[in-house]
C-alpha cells in the first residue's frame, strides 16, 4: 500500500511540475521588437524575408517591421520623441545619424560592438558614419557610392580612355563634347543630391567640408565651373537631379556621367542597346567617393539586449549578403563584397572597389547647415554670380557659425 501511495504521489508530482512549467511558459510571451524601416516595394519584401527567417530561428523574440516612407521618417522620430512612442530599432540615412546621436535618441553600443568583434569587417566610410564623439551608435546595413559611367562607343570614337585624374577629365570632356552631346553630366542642383555629387571632387582635391575657404575646396569647385564655362558640361546641371543626369546619359546627350549603382537598372531599361561601362571616380590628390546608404540604430532605453541581437543578426556576413542579393543594394561589409555576386559582375565589382574610398557626409550633427551652404556656393559659382573662391569663402562664414 505504501509503495502504491508513493507511486501515486510521484505521478502527481510530475503532473504538477508539468502544469507549472506549462503555466510558466504561457506566462512568458515573446518579446516584440518594433523596427521602423524605409524600404519600399521589392526591397520591403526582401527585408520581410530576412525578418521571417529570424523570427523562425528562435522562440524568444518576434520582430515586427513597420514601413515609414523616407520623407516621413525624421518627422515621425520627432513626433515619437515628444509622445514617448518610439520603436526599438530604426533605419537612418547615414548623414542623419550624427544629429540623432547628439540628441541622445540612439543607444551607445560601443562596448557591445567591441565584444562582437566584427566591426573591422566593414568598409571604413560606412563605419565612420555611425560614430559620433568617438562612440558608436549603430551599424551600416547597406551602402552606395558614386563612380564614373561612360559611353564606350563615344569614348572609342574620340580616342579617349576613362579619365583617372582631374587633368584627364578636362582633356577627355573637351574631346568628347560635340554639337550632339556634352562630355560630362553631373547633378549640381540646390539639394542634398548636389552636395552629394560635389563631395567626391572636394575629397579628391584634399579638401574638407569644414574648411570650405581653402585652396583645396576652391580647386574642386573651380573644376566644375571651368567645365561649364568651356561648354563641356551643360549649364542646366544646376537644375538636374541625379535621375535627370541618368536620362541625359541614356539619351546620348552626355558621353560620361557621375552617378550611383541605383542607376544600373534604369540604364538597362532606358537604353537597352547602349554600350556603357563604369570606372573609378577620377582622383586628384587622392582616390575618393561619397557614401550613401542606410544604417540601423537602437533607440535609447528600449529593449536593448534583444535589439542588439537582432541588429548583429541583420549585419552578420551571411544575412547582409542575402539581403543585398535580394534587394540589389551594395553591402557595407568588405568581406561580403568578396562574394561572387559582386566580384564576377564587372560593373558591381567596380562599385565595390569604389566603396573603399567612399567617405560619409560629415558626420556632423549640423550636416544640413553645411550641405545648405555648399549648395548655395555651387549655384553661385556655376551661374557666374560669384567666383568659386568667393562663393566658398561666403559659405565658410555660414558654416563657421554652426561648428
Amino acid at each position: 500500500m505504501k509503495k502504491a501511495n508513493k507511486k501515486i504521489l510521484s505521478v502527481l508530482f510530475v503532473l504538477v511540475m508539468g502544469l507549472s512549467l506549462t503555466a510558466a511558459n504561457a506566462a512568458a510571451p515573446k518579446v516584440k521588437l518594433r523596427m521602423w524601416n524605409i524600404f519600399p516595394g521589392a526591397v520591403q519584401d526582401a527585408f520581410k524575408s530576412i525578418v521571417h527567417d529570424y523570427n523562425a530561428s528562435q522562440d524568444k523574440v518576434e520582430v515586427v517591421p513597420e514601413y515609414i516612407p523616407l520623407p516621413e521618417l525624421k518627422k515621425q522620430l520627432s513626433i515619437g520623441m515628444a509622445g514617448d512612442d518610439l520603436p526599438d530599432l530604426v533605419t537612418v540615412d547615414n548623414p542623419d545619424q550624427a544629429a540623432f546621436s547628439a540628441m541622445g535618441v540612439f543607444e551607445d553600443i560601443t562596448q557591445r560592438l567591441a565584444k562582437w568583434k566584427q566591426v573591422n569587417k566593414f568598409f571604413k566610410g560606412p563605419i565612420q558614419s555611425t560614430i559620433y564623439n568617438k562612440r558608436q551608435y549603430g551599424l551600416p546595413f547597406y551602402s552606395n557610392c558614386l563612380a564614373l559611367f561612360y559611353n564606350e562607343t563615344m569614348l572609342q570614337e574620340a580616342g579617349v580612355k576613362p579619365p583617372r585624374n582631374f587633368g584627364q577629365v578636362m582633356e577627355a570632356t573637351k574631346k568628347l563634347t560635340t554639337k550632339e552631346h556634352y562630355g560630362l553630366a553631373i547633378c549640381a542642383a540646390r539639394s542634398e543630391e548636389g552636395t552629394f555629387q560635389f563631395l567626391p571632387w572636394l575629397i579628391a582635391s584634399g579638401g574638407n567640408f569644414a574648411k570650405l575657404d581653402d585652396a583645396k575646396a576652391t580647386r574642386a569647385l573651380q573644376m566644375w565651373t571651368d567645365l561649364v564655362k568651356k561648354g563641356y558640361m551643360s549649364k542646366e546641371v544646376i537644375n538636374w537631379g541625379q535621375p535627370d543626369v541618368e536620362k541625359q546619359f541614356a539619351a546620348g546627350k552626355a558621353a560620361m556621367m557621375i552617378n550611383g549603382p541605383w542607376q544600373i537598372s534604369n540604364l538597362k531599361k532606358d537604353a537597352p542597346d547602349l554600350k556603357w561601362n563604369v570606372a573609378l571616380f577620377p582622383k586628384d590628390k587622392k582616390e575618393a567617393s561619397v557614401l550613401g546608404g542606410y544604417n540601423i540604430a537602437i533607440l535609447k532605453g528600449k529593449q536593448v539586449n534583444e535589439s542588439f541581437q537582432f541588429l548583429t543578426y541583420l549585419c552578420s556576413k551571411n544575412v547582409m549578403a542575402k539581403f543585398c542579393r535580394l534587394s540589389g543594394h551594395l553591402p557595407a561589409r568588405s568581406d561580403v563584397a568578396q562574394d561572387d555576386t559582386w566580384q564576377k559582375d564587372p560593373i558591381l565589382k567596380t562599385f565595390m572597389d569604389q566603396m573603399k574610398y567612399a567617405m560619409p557626409r560629415g558626420p556632423h550633427p549640423k550636416w544640413p547647415e553645411f550641405s545648405g551652404a555648399i549648395q548655395i556656393a555651387i549655384q553661385e559659382a556655376l551661374s557666374g554670380f560669384k567666383t568659386p573662391a568667393q562663393a566658398l569663402k561666403d559659405a565658410s562664414k555660414k558654416v563657421n557659425i554652426v561648428q
